[in-house]
């Protein structure tokens, strides 16, 4: 990967902090599906968001063939449930994750391992000052694990997926920042055991090792908190880039309604009641 600043394609980035507002997950898939289908019009955008408690689930987790059960324990637990468009299984959304989306016009030249790539180059860049010890590689044992799982020292505090739609690409990205992220895969590990209860399935759930995650905080030896994370983004990119603080557009707003609705479809076609 060359430079940081080459993942942008542009001189301007727009940037839009939804950290603070009250939205539920479905909105924020839609707000990205948004952006990136009408980025061909609109500079690259940096998106930060985060939610109350909330498992968020994968189309994969819907097929477990007990997933009754193991919501009605998440639900019990305080976390409501939605499922994504993305890719990936179950992670945990509460006030101590910060995700953040890259979303770029580059989907029909740029490869599935570029775009993480490009996701790993930026983040590297943003935690700095806290640490370069950051390796991006598949974290046996931590849930929704994968090839670009984002680990120090081999516990994972960050997962990438991909979400592509025309020509555009959001590559998002989960930071558990703050403590107990344990806790969060102990969460997901009594989720799967209750959901799945020992059956043979077609696909092939985590076995969630809780020792495998861990905290940013935790991993420095600092406190790092969303608020403290936003600061040094907008500071990263002020260096290289201008920064357009702009909402949607009355456009985008019109597209937005309908990706909503979009979402909101595909829950209660996947989870029935229990959206």
């Amino acid at each position: 990967m060359k430079h940081w600043t080459t993942i942008i394609p542009s001189e301007t980035v727009r940037f839009l902090d939804d950290t603070q507002k009250n939205i539920k997950p479905y909105q924020s898939f839609a707000i990205d599906d948004t952006l990136i289908e009408t980025i061909d019009h609109s500079q690259p955008v940096i998106r930060l968001w985060r939610h109350h408690p909330y498992v968020i689930l994968g189309i994969a987790d819907t097929k477990l063939p007990y997933l009754t059960d193991g919501v009605a324990f998440l639900n019990k637990h305080g976390y409501n449930v939605v499922v994504r468009n993305s890719g990936g299984l179950a992670v945990v959304a509460d006030d101590g994750v910060l995700s953040l989306s890259l979303i770029l016009p580059e989907a029909k030249t740029t490869s599935i391992n570029e775009g993480y790539e490009k996701m790993v180059a930026f983040v590297r860049e943003l935690l700095k000052p806290w640490t370069d010890n950051i390796d991006a590689f598949e974290v046996v044992g931590s849930y929704c694990p994968g090839d670009y799982d984002l680990s120090i020292g081999g516990k994972k505090f960050a997962g990438i997926s991909q979400r592509r739609v025309k020509n555009g690409l959001s590559v998002q990205i989960y930071l558990a920042l703050t403590a107990d992220n344990q806790q969060r895969a102990k969460l997901i590990q009594q989720f799967y055991k209750l959901a799945k209860q020992g059956e043979d399935t077609r696909f092939t759930y985590p076995e969630v090792d809780p020792d495998t995650m861990e905290s940013l905080t935790t991993l420095v030896g600092q406190t790092l908190d969303t608020n403290q994370l936003v600061t040094r983004i907008k500071t990263v990119l002020s260096e290289h880039f201008s920064i357009k603080e702009e909402p949607l557009t009355e456009e985008e707003q019109m597209i937005f309604a309908k990706r909503e609705q979009q979402m909101i479809d595909r829950n209660k076609k996947a989870l029935g009641p229990l959206f």
